[in-house]
């Protein structure tokens, strides 16, 4: 059983929870996501590593209630207990020092951007970061991002915070008047990555994406998370979640996760009803 140490609603439908699982925090890394079962007849959901406390020996998680487990999630409150927490999982990030880097994180994709722009920034890069969400309201974690950027921008599509635009139009800029820039990090939507990617693509920076696909078991058997990448199959849990964005079929990833959506829309009004 893990405990939850901490709640809060970033927003009306993003939840921060911190986790008490000290062996997941004393080997977790940048890049890094775990598997939880919110009870022994749950379903295993994927959620990635935000943050880690080894002295605390705690997990930050950040989630978007969509469907009917991270809805359920949702209702649990500080000192409530999990089933199941499994990590961490996946391969993390590669960091090193690149020189110049930008990191653009999406919506929820805000969470996991936040510890690769803190690594990359103590390994000495200079780090440009950017952040957008539909609205002000979705926006978080914006102090945070400030003390591991050397420039921070925002931008939300509605204009109601920061530069009304999405982020590839900074992004595009940003490209278009600094020839130095090394590597580019994006985390959010899929679409939002393959549209980074898009962009990226013309000024031949190398980019990285991390991928939320469907995953059962996490660990490479199931194969639900397969992916395309320069043409082979990949699994995003074993092989990832970080792949170069400019290898990644997003039209099939983005059709694959829309494999189940009938399915989980029932789920999720049975479980409203």
């Amino acid at each position: 059983m893990f405990k939850i140490e901490k709640k809060e609603e970033l927003s009306d439908l993003v939840t921060l929870f911190e986790i008490e699982a000290k062996d997941i925090a004393k080997k977790a890394k940048a890049g890094n996501f775990f598997v939880l079962k919110i009870h022994e007849e749950g379903e295993r959901i994927p959620l990635t590593i935000a943050d880690f406390d080894t002295e605390r020996g705690t997990i930050t998680t950040v989630f978007q209630k969509v469907g009917k487990t991270t809805h359920h999630l949702g209702t649990f409150n500080k000192d409530d207990y999990i089933s199941d927490v499994i990590g961490p999982l996946g391969r993390h990030s590669h960091i090193e020092k690149f020189g110049k880097v930008v990191c653009v994180g999406g919506g929820v994709g805000i969470a996991p951007i936040y510890p690769i722009a803190r690594a990359l920034k103590e390994a000495g890069n200079t780090v440009i970061s950017i952040i957008g969400a539909r609205a002000k309201n979705l926006i978080f974690w914006e102090d945070k991002m400030r003390r591991v950027s050397d420039e921070l921008i925002i931008t939300t599509d509605d204009g109601s915070y920061g530069r009304k635009a999405v982020v590839t139009v900074p992004l595009d800029e940003l490209l278009r008047e600094n020839n130095d820039i090394q590597l580019i990090y994006a985390i959010g939507p899929a679409i939002m990555m393959k549209f980074v990617c898009k962009t990226t693509e013309k000024y031949n920076v190398k980019t990285i994406v991390s991928l939320n696909s469907i995953m059962v078991d996490a660990t490479g058997m199931c194969g639900a998370c397969r992916i395309e990448v320069g043409g082979k199959t990949q699994f995003a849990c074993v092989d990832g979640p970080e792949f170069d964005g400019h290898k990644v079929d997003f039209d099939l990833l983005m059709s694959r996760q829309r494999m189940y959506i009938d399915e989980e829309k029932i789920a999720l009004e049975r479980y409203t009803v």
